[in-house]
């Protein structure tokens, strides 16, 4: 068990001293540079009692703790607790539970919670289905008060498998849990979780080889494929990845200091979208729907001669052109999404495939300002697909 050679010394608004947490890793620094016997002075472990004492308590009743708060108490928060002092007092409590009976120090700077969960997951210490179950649960507390319980039974696992977590960065995280920013936290969470990491290359500039994504490998035989793609479902329309039932699901790459801010990139925009979206088409069919080849354009001309060629005749086939037209003035990525997801029960209906590595593809590039040029060649392309499909 490893602790960082540096003190998170970040100032914040209204704080002269450091977080408690920072001044035990400070207090555990010195000690080793002294060799003191006990890992942790005198004030340091009666403080550590004191954070256990108030685990179950509400912010500001437990006596013993006020001496290691760093949140200033304003004049008029007698009625009402500041959130961030709140905030404060549910992680002093989650990093005692954390740090009790622990040699070193638990607080980590750099380890967020899904960083932390993915190296339990790692650890062998619990199954992969257990952590994700803990932290799908954290994920989607409705407030910070069940968000709180949830990682009350998580930390004790991190501290059995010897690893920290970087408390400072918890802290800010539950002062913006009942704000709207909730959605970053959510989604640093995941895409921490869901690192593939970067396998070494031996001259340094070979790009990582990526997995291969979730409907490039679905297998329709699957036990657990109706709960996958039930749970890829229920990210339909939701804010990329925030939905913590679809972060298993996620191969992005992506640079670490984007996943532990929580970025939404162009990729994860277009793969969150391509998993729905391949979710509903898939659903009902006991063949995979992921056809390589079969552009949207393709997709739709199919669906167009099949229309011409039954009850519907030349006015059905009419009518998705006039569709698949609409779908191809898509100004943006996410006008291209919304029509996506009505033009896709069509196809699933009558059982013609997509391409969904090219479907990712041109989600991610349509409005790209690097490639102005992008949403006219998709267009174009698809457009002599839908001709070729609907008269061959």
């Amino acid at each position: 068990m490893t602790t960082s050679s540096s003190v998170s010394v970040r100032s914040a608004a209204g704080r002269t001293r450091l977080f408690f947490w920072e001044e035990v890793v400070q207090d555990w620094q010195t000690g080793r540079e002294q060799e003191r016997h006990s890992a942790f002075s005198e004030y340091i472990a009666r403080n550590l009692r004191a954070l256990r004492e108030g685990a179950a308590q509400e912010a500001g009743t437990v006596p013993s703790m006020r001496s290691v708060h760093r949140v200033p108490m304003r004049d008029d928060s007698v009625e009402r607790l500041p959130g961030q002092y709140i905030a404060e007092h549910h992680t002093l409590t989650l990093f005692g539970l954390h740090q009790h009976a622990a040699s070193e120090p638990v607080h980590r700077p750099g380890t967020g919670l899904g960083t932390a969960c993915l190296l339990l997951r790692h650890s062998g210490a619990i199954t992969q289905a257990a952590v994700e179950r803990r932290l799908i649960a954290a994920a989607t507390a409705q407030d910070l008060h069940e968000l709180v319980q949830h990682l009350q039974r998580l930390v004790p696992l991190l501290r059995q498998a010897g690893i920290g977590l970087d408390y400072t960065r918890l802290f800010r995280e539950l002062a913006r849990w009942d704000e709207p920013d909730r959605n970053r936290v959510l989604r640093s969470w995941g895409l921490q979780y869901t690192d593939p990491g970067t396998p070494a290359e031996a001259d340094g500039e070979t790009p990582a080889k990526e997995r291969t994504p979730y409907w490039g490998a679905f297998d329709p035989g699957s036990p657990d494929a109706g709960a996958e793609l039930a749970a890829l479902r229920s990210g339909t329309g939701r804010e990329p990845g925030t939905v913590a039932a679809m972060w298993a699901f996620h191969r992005t790459r992506m640079a670490s200091e984007w996943r532990n801010k929580g970025s939404l990139t162009r990729d994860l925009f277009a793969e969150h979208n391509v998993l729905t979206l391949f979710a509903r088409h898939q659903q009902t069919h006991s063949r995979p729907m992921h056809i390589a080849g079969n552009s949207p354009g393709k997709a739709a001309g199919l669906l167009a001669r099949k229309a011409a060629m039954e009850s519907e005749g030349r006015a059905g086939a009419a009518a998705l052109e006039r569709r698949f037209g609409a779908l191809l003035t898509s100004a943006d990525a996410d006008e291209l999404a919304m029509h996506l997801r009505s033009f896709i029960p069509l196809l699933s209906q009558a059982g013609v495939g997509l391409d969904y590595d090219l479907l990712r593809t041109a989600l991610r590039t349509w409005d790209d300002p690097r490639r102005p040029d992008a949403a006219t060649g998709w267009r174009q392309r698809w457009d002599r697909d839908f001709h070729v499909a609907a008269t061959s």
